[in-house]
């Protein structure tokens, strides 16, 4: 089975630039990756470099209004996995799948159930799956992934940004997906925060598996709307994900 990891946190953390660089390193190996845009914010495939303009939530929208209108002995789930596949941006040293917008007005337990079934399959083709998911975890209260093996919490360095990470560890508790191990990390951080950065984190309980600067090639790059897929190994926040990902064994 795919190894699971989501990054979650609140908005400005970097979260979005985080995962990018997690697939960045993940490129140059020789695992098989599936990435996914899991934030109504779709802002992953930028950071990627990648267009791309179908989403599972136009899917769902489709299989929501069509349902009734679908011949009954027909079977939906061969419908919904097939569209699946249409929208699968098939990307060097990696696939992509952007969840897309909310649900509208409505019940969508119908099309969830179907989704659930087809991601547990879905996920067993690669070797990571890494999903770029909101701060309210609601594709995780709604099951549409299996158990996450790994649970990344981006924070910046403030010591409020550390308690939206702890507030994040106890919403995962009210979940019904099961999360292995919980991680944070700090962005953006100065030499005048670092330490305080990781006193506060033991005060708090949380685990904290990398500090990464303050990264000029990434505020240029976001400046400018570039892609952060092809940063040089010289970027000191590609170098501190490099020993991120050897400490969750990617």
């Amino acid at each position: 089975m795919a190894k699971i990891i989501a990054v979650t946190g609140k908005g400005g953390t970097g979260k979005t630039a985080i995962t990018s660089l997690l697939i960045r390193h993940l490129t140059r190996g020789d695992k098989v990756v599936l990435a996914v845009d899991a934030d109504p914010d779709t802002n992953l495939p930028e950071t990627l470099g990648c267009e791309t303009s179908k989403t599972i939530g136009d899917i769902k929208e489709y299989m929501h209004e069509e349902r009734d209108s679908l011949p009954p002995d027909i079977n939906k789930e061969s419908i919904l996995e097939s569209k699946l596949y249409e929208i699968l941006e098939e990307m060097p040293g990696y696939d992509l799948m952007v969840m897309g917008r909310p649900e509208g007005s409505g019940c969508y337990c119908y099309v969830n159930n179907l989704l659930r079934g087809i991601m547990n399959k879905l996920v067993t083709n690669y070797d990571v799956l890494i999903i770029d998911a909101e701060a309210g975890l609601e594709h995780f209260s709604r099951k549409i992934f299996r158990n996450v093996d790994d649970l990344i919490v981006v924070t910046d360095g403030s010591r409020r940004g550390l308690r939206t990470a702890e507030r994040i560890r106890e919403l995962v508790s009210e979940l019904e997906t099961e999360v292995s191990s919980i991680y944070v990390i700090a962005n953006k951080v100065t030499d005048a925060n670092r330490e305080k950065i990781a006193s506060t984190a033991e005060e708090l309980g949380l685990e904290l598996i990398g500090l990464i600067p303050v990264d000029e090639m990434i505020i240029e790059r976001d400046l400018a709307g570039e892609p952060l897929f092809d940063l040089p190994d010289d970027s000191v926040a590609v170098q501190e994900i490099e020993k991120i990902a050897q400490k969750l064994g990617l």
